[in-house]
């Protein structure tokens, strides 16, 4: 019987683009941004999405897998808590926090203006589209995306990354969507995390880092620059953010606007 060839592992941003492994499709990206909002969604936006959302899921397991044992591929719930402590930048999807058990009581005591504590929130029953109640849509995906990095994750854990996948993605419709009406980015930056004791990295091109500020096309369709400029706003900087750029431009070189 013939060998079957290795499949590449993921080595850092030169990697091969979202087209490779495709765990979450333009299809489920347009049906989020269908619950944030009637524009329409370009073909290349939906591309640029789905690779910005694999790329920042990718990089949460990335961090569980480093945070968990050695000899230990399955991971768990402490595993993502883990690798959120060590790397900030994976503090994303934060809206699934106050939802799933694995966060519970380390999101912070919140106070109203008279200094009243002001409850968590409640699981929701209602039937109205939203990314808590939307998030196992993401489950194959995720799987999918466990898969291609070599490991597996308990079901809570599962449903952990469902739930992030899904706050982020609606979070990047939102930011997209606003875009447009205010016709480009008007607040974003760059933030350089670092280490006590460690020498600043260099800073990065801005082109290569940074949205267009200003935007071009008509006031009803997201387009890639939009998914582009909503990624500068949802990462703050860093290498996640000129990553995660840079894979969505590579995912949509070849994808038609339409």
């Amino acid at each position: 019987m013939t060998a079957q060839p290795a499949r590449p592992e993921r080595s850092g941003p030169e990697t091969a683009s979202i087209m490779d492994v495709s765990p979450f499709k333009p299809s489920l990206v347009k049906a989020v941004f269908r619950d944030v909002t009637p524009m329409h969604v370009s073909r290349s936006a939906a591309w640029a999405a789905a690779s910005v959302t694999r790329t920042v899921l990718t990089e949460i397991i990335e961090g569980a897998r480093r945070a968990a044992a050695e000899a230990r591929k399955k991971l768990i719930p402490g595993d993502l808590l883990s690798a959120i402590e060590r790397n900030v930048e994976l503090e994303v999807g934060d809206k699934w926090y106050d939802h799933s058990p694995t966060f519970q009581g380390l999101t912070g005591v919140l106070y109203d203006a008279e200094g009243v504590i002001v409850p968590s929130r409640k699981r929701s029953r209602s039937r109205k589209p939203s990314a808590v109640v939307g998030a196992h849509r993401f489950e194959a995906g995720v799987k999918k995306l466990l898969r291609s990095q070599g490991a597996t994750a308990v079901p809570a854990m599962v449903r952990d990354l469902n739930g992030i996948a899904s706050v982020f993605l609606t979070d990047l419709a939102q930011d997209a969507t606003m875009v447009v009406r205010e016709g480009g980015v008007k607040r974003f930056g760059t933030v350089t995390l670092v280490m006590s004791g460690e020498p600043a990295p260099p800073p990065f091109l801005k082109d290569s880092l940074q949205a267009p500020s200003a935007r071009r096309g008509d006031g009803r369709t997201i387009g890639r620059d939009d998914i582009l400029a909503a990624t500068t706003i949802q990462l703050f900087g860093g290498n996640l953010r000129q990553r995660a750029l840079t894979e969505a431009r590579e995912a949509t070189q070849n994808t038609s606007a339409g």
